[in-house]
C-alpha cells in the first residue's frame, strides 16, 4: 500500500485499509528494533518538530523513530520560532515546507493543522490537537490487538470520564472507522459535541461498528475488553476549578469496582498519560491536600495490577509513530 507524501491530520485521513496496514507496519519496524535491526529507511530526511504543548511520549517517540531510520530532526518548542505570532501559519508552511521533509505538530486549533497540511507541500502528522489525536489511536490500536485474539470487530472498549477530549473524539471516530464496539461514558455535559457523533455514526453506518455514548458506567463497562481513560486536570487549568470537575467525574473513576462491573476477568486497563494515579506528583499532593483523593481518573491500585498494559501502550507510540513516517516519507516494503 502506497501512503507516500500523505499527511495525517485527523484518523478520518485513512481509510480502513490504510489504517489496519500502518499497525501490520508498526508490527514490523517493532520487530526490526527488537531484533537490532537498523535498516535506516529514512536516511537524508530532515524532520521538524512543532511543539506548542508540552510533551514527553509524542516528543521522544518522533525523535527516537527518526534517528532509528536515519533521519535528522529539528525541535521547534514554544519559544523556538515566530509561529503564530509574527509570522501566519500559512507563512510557516511554505517556509517549513521547502526545507523539511515532513512536520509534527502538537498543539491547540485543529485549523492550524490543517493550514499547515494544505499548504506545507510535504507530509504534516498530527501529534495532537485539541479536536484529535491520531498517532495516539495508531498506539492504541495496536496495543489492543496486542492484548487479545479476538477479530478487531469483536473488540470492546470503553473509555470513562471527560469525554469532550481529543482522547475521547478519536476513540469514538477510530472506533467506528474500524467496526469496533465502542462505549463513551461520561456525564453529559461532557459527552462529545454532536458533530463528532454524527460524524462516527455515519462512519459506523459503513463499518458496522457498535457505538454508545451514555452517562451510566455500570451499562458502558459491561462485557468490555477495554477500559480506557484520560486525565481529567488539563495542563494549566486553575486549581480554582478543579473541585467542580473532580466532584462531576469521580463516578466514572477506573477502580477495581469497575473492572469488576465489566464481568471480564481479562479486562485490561489503558491510559495515554500521564496518569494521577498517587500522591508521587506535586499535582497529586496538592489533590489530597485540598481534595483528600490519593488519585484522580484512575487508582492506583488498578493502575499499577497486572491488567494495567498502559506501558505497553506507551512504547507502541515509539513503533507506530515511525511506522507512519516511513510510510509517508520512506520506503515501507
Amino acid at each position: 500500500m502506497d501512503l507516500s507524501g500523505r499527511s495525517l491530520l485527523k484518523e478520518t485521513d485513512l481509510s480502513r485499509e490504510e489504517f489496519l496496514y500502518l499497525i501490520d507496519l508498526s508490527r514490523r519496524v517493532r520487530a526490526d528494533k527488537q531484533e537490532g535491526r537498523r535498516l535506516r529507511r529514512l536516511g537524508g530526511r530532515n524532520i521538524v518538530l512543532i511543539f506548542e504543548k508540552a510533551s514527553t511520549r509524542t516528543l521522544c517517540a518522533f525523535e527516537i523513530a527518526a534517528h532509528d531510520e536515519g533521519a535528522h530532526t529539528t525541535y521547534l518548542g514554544p519559544e523556538g520560532s515566530h509561529l503564530g505570532h509574527k509570522e501566519s501559519m500559512k507563512d510557516t508552511a511554505r517556509v517549513l515546507g521547502r526545507m523539511f521533509d515532513g512536520i509534527e505538530y502538537r498543539g491547540f486549533a485543529q485549523e492550524s493543522i490543517e493550514i499547515l497540511g494544505q499548504y506545507a507541500g510535504v507530509p504534516v502528522w498530527n501529534g495532537l490537537t485539541d479536536a484529535w489525536h491520531p498517532t495516539q489511536m495508531l498506539a492504541d490500536i495496536l496495543t489492543m490487538t496486542d492484548h487479545t485474539a479476538k477479530p478487531l470487530e469483536q473488540i470492546s472498549y470503553c473509555y470513562l470520564g471527560d469525554a469532550r477530549n481529543n482522547t475521547a473524539n478519536s476513540l469514538l471516530v477510530t472506533g467506528a472507522l474500524l467496526g469496533m464496539d465502542v462505549r463513551i461514558c461520561g456525564p453529559e455535559a461532557l459527552w462529545p459535541t454532536d458533530h463528532v457523533v454524527n460524524l462516527a455514526a455515519d462512519l459506523a453506518a459503513v463499518s458496522g461498528a457498535r457505538l454508545d455514548v451514555t452517562s451510566d458506567p455500570t451499562k458502558a463497562v459491561a462485557g468490555a475488553d477495554f477500559l480506557y481513560t484520560d486525565v481529567w486536570l488539563s495542563m494549566g487549568e486553575p486549581a480554582a476549578t478543579w473541585g467542580e470537575r473532580i466532584g462531576r467525574l469521580l463516578p466514572y473513576q477506573v477502580n477495581a469496582a469497575a473492572m469488576k462491573a465489566t464481568g471480564n476477568p481479562q479486562v485490561k486497563f489503558m491510559h495515554c498519560l500521564p496518569a494521577l494515579h498517587n500522591t508521587d506528583t506535586a499535582i497529586g499532593r496538592q489533590l489530597r491536600e485540598a481534595h483528600g483523593l490519593d488519585a484522580l481518573e484512575v487508582t492506583e491500585e488498578v493502575f499499577e495490577s497486572p491488567a494495567s498494559i498502559v506501558f505497553d501502550q506507551a512504547e507502541n507510540r515509539l513503533h507506530t509513530i515511525k511506522a507512519l513516517m516511513v510510510a509517508t516519507l520512506g520506503s515501507a516494503a
